[in-house]
């Protein structure tokens, strides 16, 4: 689970009764984007001809130009998911975060589960005893990918949510 029980009113639009502006849910959706696209290859290497995570992510990134709804956007972060249920480690995980990511349009606070499923994918795929400085590079390469703008939201998210993340975001 990575979703608290209580939603954090940061990670809810303006118009839906929280904080969070458009232009924020946007950096949320590309920063998670990016995210899911750096461990990609991962499960590119066991399902290349499995276009369901890449579509994802390119769903959020269009979605965040406004080309296409929020339902497609979903749709398409679900399918990503889907395409890691019969895989098991990294592909997995790199499946599973680009999904997070397509759903970030639907709910802003997956932002977090993009980047959690990013370093269990890099912590999986490291060589036997590496896991845990692999996710922790993994983790850094996320922090410095924030934008200024959400930058203190976001660490502060992982503070608050690290414990239902498997503890990635100790890095």
């Amino acid at each position: 689970m990575i979703l608290p029980k209580v939603r954090d009113p940061r990670f809810v639009t303006i118009r839906r009764g929280g904080t969070l502006t458009d232009a924020d849910h946007h950096l949320l959706a590309l920063w998670a984007a990016s995210c899911a696209e750096h461990v990609l290859h991962l499960f590119e290497a066991a399902r290349p001809e499995d276009q369901r995570p890449s579509q994802a992510i390119e769903h959020a990134r269009a979605w965040v130009r406004g080309e296409v709804r929020m339902m497609e956007t979903r749709a398409a972060g679900g399918h990503a998911m889907g395409a890691a249920r019969d895989l098991r480690g990294a592909a997995r995980h790199a499946a599973y975060a680009a999904g997070q990511a397509g759903v970030v349009a639907h709910v802003a606070a997956h932002e977090l589960g993009a980047a959690a499923y990013a370093i269990k994918a890099a912590r999986a795929a490291a060589p036997e005893g590496r896991s845990e400085t692999a996710g922790r590079l993994e983790c850094r390469w996320q922090r410095d990918q924030l934008p200024e703008a959400i930058r203190e939201l976001v660490l502060d998210d992982q503070r608050l949510r690290n414990d239902i993340c498997w503890s990635v975001f100790d890095c």
